[in-house]
């Protein structure tokens, strides 16, 4: 199965894993998906993240272990789709939002890789949000 979005599938399959309080996610692996997820570990959002070998089709498998407190509340609170296939959303090096005040993360794929929003503000590159999390 093909999707249109694959980032907004992610995004969708993490949302849903924690709404089932689901341990981990796995799902097809590809170089955009697994920056976006070594980006959620970076952060502190999910626990582990890892590249597999598909064992029932060609290809690997992403595979996400998700995050959560004592008392089985997920560290993720929010995940939202900034720029979509239908209407992309592009900043300017200066123009980088900030999510939460700087309290969440915005993950901006830059002309210098795929990246938070608050390195691209310290690299000084702007380029498409892709996604909030908080």
């Amino acid at each position: 199965m093909s999707t249109t979005d694959p980032i907004a599938d992610l995004l969708t399959r993490i949302r849903n894993a924690i709404t089932a309080a689901h341990r981990t996610v796995t799902l097809p692996s590809s170089k955009a998906k697994a920056e976006v997820a070594r980006i959620l570990k970076e952060q502190g959002y999910v626990s582990d993240v890892s590249v597999e070998p598909a064992t029932d089709h060609p290809g690997e498998l992403l595979k996400i272990t998700l995050k959560y407190t004592h008392d089985r509340r997920s560290a993720i609170t929010g995940l939202r789709r900034v720029s979509r296939p239908g209407q992309r959303y592009y900043v300017g090096a200066t123009e980088v939002p900030k999510s939460l005040g700087g309290l969440g993360t915005m993950i901006v794929s830059t002309s210098k890789g795929i990246m938070t929003g608050h390195d691209a503000r310290k690299l000084g590159v702007g380029g498409e949000v892709w996604a909030e999390v908080w």
